[in-house]
């Protein structure tokens, strides 16, 4: 049988997912995507989070054990997703290993709260990353406006970065300034560049799902055939400021001191439009150097039926500069696009983490009531299984 996800991998694109549960966890899931899916990261976000808490009774006896301390709700959160992302990076070591630190990465997000406050939001990955103390962590960070200062200075503090919520190619290049910035202040500091990794996730078929909402409302013939064209347009020009970026003499200096490139990462790549083809957002972004993270669904479609060519990104800028200037020629205001965009994301993940928050509050209130619940033995088996991993 031809194994596409190696094709893909191949390729040059790193094969993430974006998903995480204590069910992946418990039941040796994750673990079997490494060895047989050719899974090289994960990715999680407060959505994620919510979903696996509210899903699962493998999170019983910490839930009772953190009701027994009496932790507030914000630490308890804390605990439950940090036990969760350090678990999944002991489980990811081999491919951080193989790859020399690049890949086998696990992404745990800060307060979406705190998006438009930059020294908050350092603060916070400060303490992430000394909470689930392992090297191949990356704590994700809004690509607000007050977010990118927060990126220079958590990559100038050692700590390893996934820019997530990038939408638009300006705020795109503001990112790839503030990651030239912080690994510059870094080496100032001292830190091995090398240790240091980060990636830039690029939003995609939202884009496509806001377009295509403007382009049916203007109704006409030439509008409707735009339709799912602007994701794929808008990602590969952000490819093409990548090439720009990374090939400067800027760049070329910290690539001798040993850095690694903050690699595009396509994120939302799961198709929204039931019309598209489902592996559209993976086939159509293909290049060297590339992350594409997807939730298992949108793995198991491509290992049956994708179509890996060797690039299909930088032959087609011009194609997708010709895509832009016809949005724009049917009145559709990309800059308010991405605006739109932005804005609802961190609202989207802020309405998460307010989920997650009330969930973990019930579930502690409900814990404290039955401490002796029948979960303890699960609780214990469940703790023995992480010793060697450093969970306990």
């Amino acid at each position: 049988m031809t194994d596409r996800l190696s094709e893909l991998q191949n390729a040059g694109v790193a094969i993430w997912l974006d998903d995480l549960s204590r069910v992946r966890l418990t039941s040796g899931g994750l673990d079997k995507l490494r060895r047989e899916k050719h899974v090289a990261g994960v990715t999680t976000n407060p959505t994620i989070f919510a979903k696996a808490l509210s899903d699962a009774d493998e999170y019983d006896w910490q839930l009772r054990d953190l009701a027994i301390r009496d932790v507030d709700v914000e630490e308890a959160v804390r605990m439950l997703t940090t036990y969760d992302v350090r678990w999944a990076c002991d489980v990811m070591r081999p491919s951080y290993d193989a790859s020399a630190g690049v890949d086998g990465r696990v992404s745990i997000e800060v307060d979406p709260r705190s998006a438009h406050d930059a020294d908050k939001t350092a603060a916070e990955a400060k303490a992430l990353w000394w909470l689930v103390d392992r090297p191949n962590l990356f704590i994700k960070i809004p690509a607000t406006e007050e977010g990118l200062p927060a990126i220079t200075k958590t990559l100038a503090e050692g700590i390893s970065v996934n820019v997530t919520l990038i939408f638009g190619l300006d705020r795109y290049s503001q990112v790839m300034e503030a990651f030239l910035a912080g690994l510059e202040q870094a080496q100032a500091n001292g830190h091995d560049l090398s240790k240091i990794g980060s990636v830039a996730s690029f939003f995609v078929s939202r884009v496509d799902s806001e377009v295509d909402k403007r382009l049916e409302k203007i109704g006409s013939d030439q509008a409707k055939a735009l339709r799912g064209k602007a994701a794929v347009a808008n990602a590969r020009l952000a490819y093409e400021r990548y090439g720009e970026v990374f090939s400067s003499a800027r760049w070329q200096k910290l690539a001798d001191a040993g850095a690694h490139p903050q690699r595009p990462l396509w994120a939302s790549t799961s198709t929204k439009n039931p019309d598209y083809r489902d592996v559209i957002y993976v086939e159509e972004l293909i290049a060297p150097g590339t992350v594409n993270t997807m939730p298992e669904p949108v793995i198991h479609a491509y290992a049956d039926h994708g179509e890996t060519q060797a690039d299909t990104i930088t032959g087609a800028y011009d194609d997708a500069r010709r895509v832009f200037a016809e949005l724009e020629s049917v009145g559709v205001d990309l800059a308010d696009v991405i605006a739109t965009l932005e804005k609802e994301g961190v609202e989207k993940f802020e309405a998460s983490w307010l989920e997650l928050l009330e969930g973990v509050k019930k579930s502690l209130a409900e814990a404290a009531k039955g401490a002796d619940s029948p979960h303890q033995a699960a609780g214990d088996n469940a703790r023995a299984a992480q010793q060697a991993g450093g969970n306990a």
